[in-house]
């Protein structure tokens, strides 16, 4: 019977389908069955001797800005592409991207390189939507925003690291026109941080003088105690109005998910990162108002509540939740279109104020290659492209149950986060950690079908200055994982405030 219903069903589809067809007589939503106006061009890295060279990469030591492209318009962007490689751990966050469209001195856009291609927190992960597509391990950065200009542009790269940036390749593909219409609205995105919230107020995410239409938002948060981060509500207040006309139900009804949230990708709404409840887990999550855009005439402000739940012990010990205004570091970009000269944006923090970390004081986990060791498999300094130092240290595990223990030093007796930079790739396994045989955190499943970056910090407790141990413990594997393996880029030792 239930086959007879899908039957019945893909023939209704398929009549509706041949229906639109015939009406329209063909489906063309990109308007490519129209010869096309203007000319097509490009800007990017490819070498200056292109006939004879294939050096088409660009360096940028810190503190330079690299001229991606500098256009005469007419014309529009219709794509950005760009990788990078960098040995500076959260890269993504500490290069900017700027656009100046007319000639401008306040650019038009103003975000960290990767928050603007969807992803926060320094983070390299895969993703895939409408209007931003992020493949290669986190590092090909892709966006299709339409980008009109009447008289020119201007997209820039600055390193506000610490390190270089070994190469960074690009393409800006655009069209050269004859005109634009009249009254043609500009791409806007901005981006804003606060570490942490403040208490009793709504977070801001944009607040735009002008006319013109919101189009998307993304959002990161690192948490700052345990439990649920988003039961905040979203207010549209549009053309100066007291009472907004857009008013939300929850942080992730906004986003479109519900009951929580969990990773996924899709073409206007997704979650690209989510670590949990606990302390310092991170969330990246993003909404493309695409088919829904919310137009304004004078002024857009776009709040949201940061609120939630966490767990509290009782009188007796026990676990119960408590409910209200959360105080976890939040991250956005805000994403718009509109005409005529944007209210200047706030001071973006610069270069090492947007890390949660200073990696500068990373300690690298082969430097420790003689101190580490196994009591089932080998360890061997492995390379790696995105490796912070000269690689990381990998264990090769062939069964579970084994350990891995690696000394680190205290120079002050205190409460200490020790934050581990691991990676997670198709052949790692399933592992809890240790301090001083003291377990510590959450069990963690270390296999992805991609290599990715993840960070991890273990609550140590009260140390005494000296040497310490971590362990990583062994317990299984995902089952999609084909291996137990291990892999240790660094650590940092970060004093709890």
């Amino acid at each position: 019977m239930m086959a007879n219903y899908k039957k019945t069903a893909l023939l209704c589809i398929a009549f509706c389908t041949l229906h639109l067809a015939t009406a329209s007589k063909f489906f063309d939503p990109y308007g490519l069955t129209t010869l096309q106006e203007g000319r097509g061009m490009r800007a990017s890295s490819s070498a200056v001797d292109w006939a004879n060279s294939n050096g088409d990469a660009r360096g940028i030591q810190p503190g330079d800005t690299l001229v991606l492209a500098d256009l005469e318009g007419p014309g529009i962007i219709r794509h950005i592409w760009n990788t990078v490689n960098c040995k500076e751990y959260s890269f993504s966050k500490l290069l900017v991207i700027k656009i100046y469209w007319d000639g401008e001195e306040d650019p038009s856009v103003n975000c960290p390189l990767g928050d603007f291609f969807g992803v926060g927190h320094g983070m390299n992960v895969n993703f895939d939507s409408n209007p931003v597509r992020v493949s290669a391990d986190g590092v090909a950065r892709n966006c299709y925003w339409p980008m009109p200009f009447e008289k020119s542009a201007r997209v820039t790269i600055t390193n506000e690291g610490k390190k270089p940036v070994e190469a960074f390749y690009y393409y800006v593909d655009w069209t050269k026109l004859p005109s634009l219409p009249e009254n043609t609205p500009y791409f806007h995105a901005m981006y804003r941080q606060e570490y942490p919230c403040v208490a009793g107020s709504r977070y801001l995410i944009a607040d735009i003088q002008g006319a013109g239409h919101y189009v998307g938002t993304v959002l990161n948060c690192r948490q700052h105690e345990r439990g649920w981060m988003g039961e905040g509500d979203d207010f549209f207040f549009i053309d100066g109005e007291e009472e907004p006309s857009l008013r939300g139900t929850g942080t992730e009804d906004y986003f479109c998910d519900a009951w929580g949230f969990r990773e996924s990708d899709g073409p206007f709404y997704g979650v690209n990162v989510y670590e949990g409840y606990e302390i310092q887990d991170r969330t990246t999550v993003y909404r493309w108002h695409i088919p829904d855009p919310v137009p304004f005439k004078k002024s857009l402000r776009l709040e949201m509540e940061h609120w939630g739940w966490w767990w509290v012990k009782d009188k007796d010990g026990k676990d119960i939740i408590d409910d209200g205004t959360r105080a976890d570091d939040w991250s956005t970009v805000a994403y718009w279109y509109q005409i005529g000269p944007h209210r200047p944006y706030e001071k973006m923090p610069v270069g090492y104020d947007r890390l949660y970390y200073d990696w500068t004081h990373i300690v690298e986990a082969e430097s420790l290659k003689g101190k580490a060791s196994v009591d089932k498999g080998t360890i061997d300094q492995w390379g790696g492209t995105f490796a912070s130092g000269h690689g990381y240290l990998h264990w090769s595990a062939n069964e579970p149950g084994g350990t891995f223990e690696i000394p680190f030093m205290v120079e002050k007796p205190g409460e200490y986060s020790l934050v581990l930079a691991m990676f997670r790739q198709p052949h790692f396994g399933t592992f809890e950690f240790l301090i001083d045989g003291e377990k510590t955190g959450k069990t963690l499943n270390l296999h992805h079908p991609d290599l990715s970056a993840r960070e991890y910090a273990l609550d140590t407790g009260e140390l005494k200055a000296g040497e310490h141990k971590l362990t990583v413990r062994n317990l299984d594997k995902h089952f999609k994982s084909i291996g137990y393996c291990f892999g240790l880029d660094g650590f940092l030792l970060v004093p709890k405030k």
